[in-house]
């Protein structure tokens, strides 16, 4: 069942959870997502990154990921990760999409903010929820880690507190430690900067570089008000190594076959990941 990002993330908080937000670059990430909602029963949020844009473009693969969601028998948001162009925005909510994340976080404030303005406007005519950003994460979703360059990119929750005003955003992603893609070193996660941020702020808060992250670091952080949690590289790395392990014990023929092996394994790892977020 298609919804949009203000109903999964309402039913989160109504429920103290998080809900997991997956990005699906081709048919078998979607697929094995969808398949660990429908098996767990749990709502869940599928997702497209601007930046992966030359590995499956939105026209493409947009479409399907609705679809999907359309025949699902759980909650799903088909959301827009890290959208970094108005333009970009509106193709997806052309399209269907029933969240978007606008990222300014590398622009200075003022212009972050208006643009964020712009995207919530714009949003509107769709009845489209928006998230956006401020601090900046440690790397990009390509995988890099910058994790132990820290304290000057967290969110200050001040500025939290006045980004939220001057946007009217619906969610907020925050930097307190997280970093995209495969930790170097296990995070140090700043949970007083989150707990003041939740404190000043009316809005969800959202986790980006979930993955890799210890069961007590998502259980503190949905403790401080995270309701949504952005999942990925972990999840794809367990679809890589099932098939390295499949290739060396099986005589494979056929593509497909490594196709489905990667999709068990992230189903799997999706899961995992799932019953932690949604554990009340």
């Amino acid at each position: 069942m298609l919804v949009n990002l203000k109903e999964i993330l309402k039913f989160a908080g109504d429920n103290k959870i998080a809900v997991g937000a997956f990005n699906t670059p081709n048919l078998e990430c979607a697929t094995a997502i969808l398949s660990a909602s429908e098996t767990l029963e749990m709502p869940v949020m599928i997702t497209h990154a601007q930046l992966h844009e030359t590995i499956s473009p939105l026209t493409l693969i947009g479409p399907i990921m609705i679809r999907l969601a359309e025949k699902s028998s759980q909650l799903v948001c088909v959301h827009l990760d890290h959208g970094e162009s108005l333009d970009y925005l509106k193709t997806a909510l052309d399209m269907g999409f029933t969240g978007i994340m606008y990222d300014g976080s590398l622009l200075d404030y003022e212009e972050n903010a208006e643009n964020t303005r712009k995207a919530v406007e714009m949003a509107k005519a769709y009845n489209v929820g928006v998230e956006a950003e401020i601090g900046v994460l440690g790397g990009r979703e390509a995988g890099a880690s910058d994790a132990d360059n820290a304290e000057r990119l967290y969110t200050d929750p001040a500025l939290a507190l006045r980004f939220v005003e001057d946007t009217q955003i619906d969610a907020l992603a925050c930097s307190f430690g997280t970093a995209h893609g495969i930790y170097k070193a296990k995070p140090k996660l700043d949970f007083k900067r989150l707990a003041k941020i939740n404190e000043l702020v009316k809005v969800p808060l959202v986790m980006h570089g979930g993955s890799g992250c210890s069961e007590e670091d998502y259980m503190n952080a949905i403790t401080h008000g995270v309701r949504k949690i952005n999942y990925y590289s972990y999840m794809a790395r367990a679809g890589v190594t099932a098939v390295k392990e499949f290739l060396e014990k099986t005589e494979v023929t056929f593509f497909h076959e490594l196709a489905a092996c990667a999709e068990t394994a992230m189903k799997k790892d999706a899961m995992a990941a799932m019953k932690i977020f949604g554990a009340s």
